[in-house]
């Protein structure tokens, strides 16, 4: 079954190539919708606030030669959509995880997440040490003390939730894509593509998006310990990614204290540093892959370009 906004049905679903399997599992107290495709060590995409498996198109495309790709909407979104839980947190959206890949029978995958995406992969490997093969968190944050900017970042966030009611989320989004290109070119490379994915997806009610706002804007405040994580781990973040960012980033770094880390700056690529560059993206994901699942191949098949990274 397919959901849609407010998590009622919707006739139809999302288009998928003929090998990608497209369904939906039970993970606690909703219906998860997912798709799979390829073959090979599992990669588990997470995407980001109001965004949907689409946000993955090219990496799925491009890894799903060798790997197998899953990607899902979280709770509140795409066809997943909502349900009557509040308030949701980072550590429901790991649990929804949890039971996503037990029903599935998917051990051991790398999780990529981006901005929340990368958010919810951390709390699940954190919760599920033995479980997670390695991480690759991109444009995202953890639980520490915020600049100044990241605090107002986060109060815009609270601020968006209130105004949604008036001004539908779509609209906030191409407004943000503009002003932050004219306060910090680049931020946002390929905003049309951003945009078109907002505006694609199926719509978030005003109470679901409030709903993830909120769990967003606490995540930063929350008592997460980033130190439980000891899996191998690729932190992914754009060039043109505001400094505000760039600062939690270095945090979120210097918080994986028991990880082997590595860095790796997106070049021409702001926040959705997956979609403003994905050729570099995917092969950056696919070399880290590598590495970590042990897995051949070349690594900048399907075009992509090669990827170097400093390791920290």
């Amino acid at each position: 079954m397919i959901r849609g906004e407010g998590g009622e049905s919707t006739t139809g679903g999302p288009s998928a190539g003929d090998d990608t399997t497209t369904d939906t599992v039970r993970t606690g107290d909703i219906e998860t919708y997912y798709e799979r495709r390829g073959d090979g060590p599992p990669i588990v995409f997470i995407h980001g606030m109001f965004m949907s498996t689409t946000e993955w198109g090219p990496q799925v495309d491009a890894l799903s030669d060798e790997f197998t790709t899953i990607t899902y909407d979280v709770r509140g979104h795409g066809h997943t959509g909502g349900s009557d839980r509040d308030p949701y947190s980072m550590d429901l959206y790991a649990a929804d995880l949890d039971a996503l890949l037990s029903a599935l029978d998917v051990e051991n995958p790398i999780l990529c997440g981006l901005s929340m995406g990368g958010c919810i992969a951390q709390v699940y490997a954190a919760a599920h040490p033995d479980e997670v093969a390695g991480l690759v968190l991109s444009d995202t944050f953890t639980a520490a003390p915020l600049p100044l900017s990241g605090r107002l970042i986060f109060s815009n966030l609270r601020f968006f939730a209130l105004l949604d009611r008036v001004i539908r989320y779509p609209t906030l989004n191409k407004i943000q894509l503009r002003v932050g290109n004219l306060l910090s070119p680049g931020v946002a490379t390929d905003a049309d593509t951003i945009q078109r994915l907002v505006e694609d997806a199926p719509r978030i009610s005003h109470a679901e998006f409030a709903k993830i706002a909120r769990a967003m804007a606490r995540f930063p405040e929350s008592d997460f310990d980033g130190s439980e994580i000891d899996v191998p781990v690729l932190l992914l973040y754009g060039e043109h990614a505001p400094k505000a960012f760039r600062t939690m980033h270095t945090r979120l770094a210097e918080s994986l204290t028991n990880a082997d880390v590595e860095v790796t700056v997106v070049p021409d690529a702001g926040h959705a540093s997956n979609i403003d560059n994905p050729a570099f993206f995917t092969a950056a994901v696919r070399e880290f892959a590598h590495e970590v699942k042990g897995a051949t191949g070349d690594a900048t098949a399907a075009g992509d370009t090669t990827a170097t990274g400093e390791s920290h």
